[in-house]
């Protein structure tokens, strides 16, 4: 009998998920997505800001044994994602299958995170080196699995206008991603103002503890406030699929490796970014200087992303998102030649890059919009082709080659500071201080404008082969439509029999 009750009771909860959504998704499951988001993106913001110039800057790591650092931990987490991806397919709790996520890889993200900003006194170079290499790597399976919770997005909602306006709110709340932004402010000014006695890596040490503490918070509230509802292959059918019939279907998908191509192009703007910090400092005199350019290049986002949604109905998703790639990469390359001190004023000068770099990242949210919508569309292209939803395994394999694909990524971030024979200058209490060798300076202009430009070329002539558009992709959801509602009778037939018998 309880056997009996137990069964019924997983086809009422298959039957409320096959069941299309009669309403858009309530407020407070918006808000929680959001919120959870918005928390992992300020820690992830912070690191990804600032732990190269960090560990160069004050863990003593040289350009290349960073780049050495990145390149072990991504084939490291290579490894690990085939196992992860199994497990979030298969994944089925009372909870859900992907909410879990968001709790049990907690321990081995934020406390690495911390660990990242701790210099430990007594280690020689080569210590510290193996030091941030395992935090990295236990770092890295900690989001392996919390990237897991990413997923949700297409369980919360089969409905693709609900995907978009909820990716568009999602969107703009973290454009009020301030906080990661100020940190080069305290950076600058509390050690000067404690005359010292409060270090440049103590700041970064307590901004760690902060971002972590708040995006605990987050995901423990997004557990507990959403849901999902898109319908599942039952364990019986993902048994009778099998890992290597999913696999074999995932390598025929052909949207899924155009993906993986823009995605590794847009990998590339990465070794741009690590350059903020250095060019901020050297080439403008100040780290802070990169806090007051942000408060103004952000500006007409808040503008942009709600209006994402409305281009990619009026132009379709892949040209809004091809046009968005070729507009910012054109943008970085006339802003590498025009250059970052045209004038003789160093406040003509800022004013110029600040208003440069506005117009460059103009296109930036909408393709942060347009993205994760290309990935929906592939996802409903692999249960169109093949009649599973199997999103762990496919982001396993996604993860497997764009980790494979940062590991050069990362190698190239530090070994171009080699290249340029950077080495940062330090004063007397251990603080850095602005480099002054043309040669350098020129070397870092270079690196924080020519990267992005040729991620942004290569990410917009990889969706040029993106074949979920137009007729077919029009197809594709009425079948998909078809299909989830067949599967709802048919769930709903085998409830009337459980009843009735």
């Amino acid at each position: 009998m309880s056997d009996k009750l137990t069964d019924t009771s997983a086809v009422q909860e298959q039957q409320e998920q096959a069941a299309p959504p009669k309403k858009l998704v309530a407020p407070r499951e918006i808000a929680a997505y959001a919120l959870t988001s918005y928390g992992i993106n300020n820690l992830n913001s912070f690191i990804g800001s600032t732990k190269q110039y960090f560990m160069m800057s004050f863990l003593g790591i040289s350009g290349t044994q960073y780049g050495v650092l990145g390149t072990a931990s991504s084939i490291w987490d290579a490894m690990d994602d085939p196992i992860s991806g199994v497990v979030i397919d298969r994944m089925r709790t009372r909870w859900g299958r992907l909410r879990p996520f968001l709790v049990f890889p907690t321990p081995l993200w934020a406390l690495t995170s911390i660990l990242f900003y701790v210099v430990p006194g007594n280690f020689s170079v080569q210590q510290r080196f193996w030091y941030a290499l395992i935090s990295t790597i236990i770092h890295g399976i900690g989001f392996s699995y919390l990237n897991g919770w990413e997923l949700l997005l297409y369980n919360i909602t089969p409905n693709t206008d609900e995907r978009s306006r909820l990716i568009a709110t999602n969107k703009f709340v973290n454009l009020f991603t301030y906080l990661p932004s100020l940190v080069p402010l305290f950076v600058d000014f509390i050690p000067s103002i404690t005359s010292n006695n409060v270090t440049q890596p103590t700041v970064y040490t307590s901004f760690s503890v902060v971002f972590v503490i708040f995006a605990i918070f987050c995901t423990l509230f997004g557990f507990f406030n959403m849901r999902e509802r898109v319908s599942v292959a039952s364990k019986e059918e993902m048994k009778e699929k099998g890992i290597l019939k999913s696999v074999v279907t995932i390598f025929k998908c052909r949207p899924l490796f155009v993906l993986l191509l823009s995605n590794f192009f847009a990998s590339v703007k990465g070794v741009g970014g690590a350059s903020e910090d250095f060019f901020w400092l050297n080439c403008t005199g100040r780290l802070s200087n990169r806090l007051l350019a942000s408060l103004f290049t952000g500006i007409p986002n808040y503008v942009i992303t709600p209006l994402a949604p409305k281009m990619v109905e009026k132009l379709g998703l892949r040209t809004t998102a091809i046009s968005a790639g070729i507009f910012s990469a054109v943008a970085y390359t006339a802003l590498y030649f025009i250059g970052y001190s045209p004038t003789e004023s160093s406040l003509v000068n800022f004013i110029w890059v600040t208003f440069a770099l506005t117009i460059c990242g103009l296109p930036n949210h909408v393709m942060s919009v347009c993205d994760p919508l290309l990935k929906g569309d592939m996802y409903d292209y692999l249960e169109w082709t093949s009649g599973i939803r199997s999103e762990g395994l496919v982001n396993a394999v996604s993860g497997y080659v764009n980790k494979l694909s940062g590991s050069v990524i990362s190698l190239l971030s530090g070994a171009v500071f080699d290249w340029i024979k950077f080495k940062p200058q330090k004063d007397m209490f251990g603080n850095i201080v602005p480099h002054t060798n043309p040669k350098v300076l020129k070397g870092i202009w270079g690196i924080f404008c020519l990267a992005p430009a040729v991620a942004r070329y290569g990410y917009a002539l990889a969706l040029l082969l993106f074949n979920v558009h137009g007729k077919l992709k029009n197809q594709m959801l009425i079948e998909l439509d078809e299909r989830h509602a067949e599967r709802a009778e048919s769930i709903k037939a085998v409830l009337d029999s459980e009843n009735a018998t």
